[in-house]
């Protein structure tokens, strides 16, 4: 996440259709200056060959950050058939051929194995840490290593067109740490050409689908009228999927105090009667966001306080 900044105290959700080109950091930068925003962050990074949903929160909306990170997300990506490159995408060199190309059947018939809980190779040329480094920065220096497979859930994965004997588009939708870059390098193996992806765009992050998202020209537009034009979201929005509270203002000011509001009253038992221990709730006062909590036992617990 961004470290802090000299700036205004924005709160809420921005999300960008992230251009071609640029790194998810370069955008969040743009995105500051619109707002002259003191704190931002994003919620799950896009590669600069990648376009789409890049949700970007601002002040108190970065608290919520995780939870959109944890969501699941949907891509649209493109692969060529018969060439692996280094980094599984079109930035590397490429380091094996096949003449083999796949009939659309054969493709059709291997995807059932990549659907549900799988194990997956994340690509070398990723951000995960090996003794600290990262994984890129290991394969830039030309290291030999190994990642170890981690399990991945993909909900869907589609074939949606296919141009030729050489390229074909697959949408998916899938959990956390899902590498669309692994998946095309996998189906490649699977159906014994190789494959890479061509173009990839995000499409849906947790909440966030494509009604949300403004482009980053529209939004740099706008300038400093952006704030009252619609395109910054309430922080509540990436908290769609989160059970809500509400609390009375009594309630809300423990909360705020970091303290713990028990609500084993009988007056509390309808607020309190489909939630779970252990869940994490969203709490609000009046309509208005006042903290992430965890039901216990009869009790809320704080975890993260908004300070609106």
């Amino acid at each position: 996440m961004a470290r802090n900044r000299k700036g205004q105290p924005v709160h809420g959700w921005v999300v960008v259709d992230k251009p071609l080109g640029l790194t998810s950091t370069q955008v969040v930068g743009r995105v500051r200056r619109v707002f002259d925003a003191r704190k931002v962050g994003h919620g799950g990074t896009l590669d600069p060959l990648a376009t789409g949903l890049l949700p970007i929160a601002m002040g108190e909306a970065t608290k919520t950050v995780s939870y959109v990170m944890a969501g699941d997300k949907a891509y649209r990506f493109t692969l060529r058939w018969g060439q692996a490159t280094a980094t599984d995408d079109t930035e590397g060199e490429v380091i094996a051929v096949s003449e083999r190309r796949p009939a659309e059947a054969e493709i059709r018939a291997v995807l059932p194995r990549f659907q549900g809980v799988i194990d997956q190779v994340p690509p070398n040329y990723s951000a995960i840490k090996i003794a600290g480094r990262r994984a890129y920065d290991r394969a830039r220096a030309q290291e030999v290593f190994e990642l170890e497979p981690r399990p991945v859930t993909i909900h869907s994965l589609e074939l949606a067109a296919t141009e030729g004997p050489d390229l074909a588009s697959f949408e998916v939708v899938c959990g956390k740490g899902a590498y669309m870059r692994s998946l095309a390098r996998d189906l490649g193996a699977a159906l014994g050409c190789h494959a890479h992806v061509v173009a990839l765009r995000r499409t849906a992050a947790g909440p966030f689908t494509q009604d949300h998202a403004i482009s980053l020209e529209s939004l740099e537009a706008l300038g400093h009228s952006a704030a009252a034009s619609g395109a910054l979201l309430p922080i509540e929005t990436a908290l769609d999927d989160i059970p809500a509270l509400a609390l009375t203002e009594i309630e809300a000011n423990r909360l705020r105090r970091g303290q713990a509001v028990s609500m084993l009253a009988r007056a509390n038992r309808e607020r309190i009667r489909e939630l779970e221990n252990g869940v994490i709730v969203y709490a609000t006062t009046g309509g208005k966001p006042v903290a992430l909590v965890r039901y216990e036992a009869g009790d809320i617990h704080p975890v993260r306080v908004l300070n609106l």
